[in-house]
């Protein structure tokens, strides 16, 4: 190994200095070990020599370093810097031992500089996250379209159907008590046509017994009347072969996205415990 690697500390700041390959000059690289990861210093170096096919860092037991790892801790200890086809073994400088109080404090300072660049950045967050989120609502309503014209064309035949029903039932009704009276005033006396309307009121009470029988509800007629309409759209969906399981599934998605879009849009409140830090005389 070439040891043309050196990194010491300036201002606070570690300083990465190498000779690049193709130039054969000394170019050093100041860190920001807190923000910058193994892959952005990388980067910078390839971006400084054209010449750089490939660059890699590596630990003392030869694993390779993720590119997401933070300068930070790479630096805590010795790694080596491959460069095209030349390996460098670099030795991180031991950092003076800090008092306990002192380092507390530099912890609230990383603290609080991690805060800090998470608030400059989540508007960065916000707008990938609402395209996103954009992106799938058009998505859902191309999706929904076809089957909410379907949905309409088969809601309109069964809520015609149902009122023709109702209808049917209004004039059946009135049929059945036209013939009462006319059997009662004109054909027969009220003495014979008694029990008739007895036994009728009767049936009609039993009729209602078992429709509660079967469905568990009472005879309501506006609850009679949507589970008519149910019946008849599920038959006539499964004619068409609509599928209602997969519209209902669209539709709750379609839901969720504009509820967590309209919650990305309201205002966020980013409290930063500033007053951890204490200044001091």
């Amino acid at each position: 190994p070439l040891p043309e690697v050196t990194v010491h500390y300036r201002y606070g700041l570690p300083v990465v200095t190498l000779t690049l390959p193709t130039r054969g000059e000394r170019c050093q690289f100041t860190i920001k070990p807190m923000v910058v990861t193994v892959g952005a210093f990388l980067q910078d170096v390839e971006r400084e020599d054209k010449g750089i096919e490939k660059a890699e860092v590596f630990a003392r037991d030869g694993s390779k370093v993720s590119d997401a790892t933070l300068m930070e801790v790479l630096l805590m200890n010795d790694f080596k810097l491959v460069i095209n086809s030349k390996t460098y073994s670099v030795s991180s400088p031991k950092k003076g031992k800090l008092s306990s109080e002192h380092a507390t404090e530099m912890e609230d300072i990383k603290s609080l500089v991690h805060r800090l660049f998470v608030a400059i950045h989540i508007e960065d967050h916000q707008v990938r996250k609402e395209r996103e989120l954009l992106q799938k609502l058009e998505y859902l309503k191309e999706q929904l379209l076809p089957l909410e014209q379907m949905k309409d064309r088969i809601a309109d035949s069964a809520d015609a159907k149902t009122s023709r029903l109702l209808w049917v039932g209004l004039a059946l009704m009135s049929t059945q008590g036209g013939a009462l009276a006319w059997l009662t005033w004109w054909v027969y006396s009220w003495d014979i046509m008694e029990p008739v309307t007895y036994f009728i009121t009767y049936g009609s009470a039993m009729a209602f017994y078992a429709y509660f029988v079967l469905t568990k509800q009472d005879y309501i007629y506006p609850h009679a009347k949507d589970r008519q309409f149910l019946h008849y759209f599920y038959r006539k969906s499964k004619s068409q072969r609509f599928n209602v399981q997969q519209y209902n599934k669209l539709k709750e998605d379609l839901a969720e996205a504009e509820e967590s879009l309209r919650r990305l849009r309201q205002p966020l409140q980013l409290r930063l415990p500033i007053q951890q830090i204490n200044d001091k005389d």
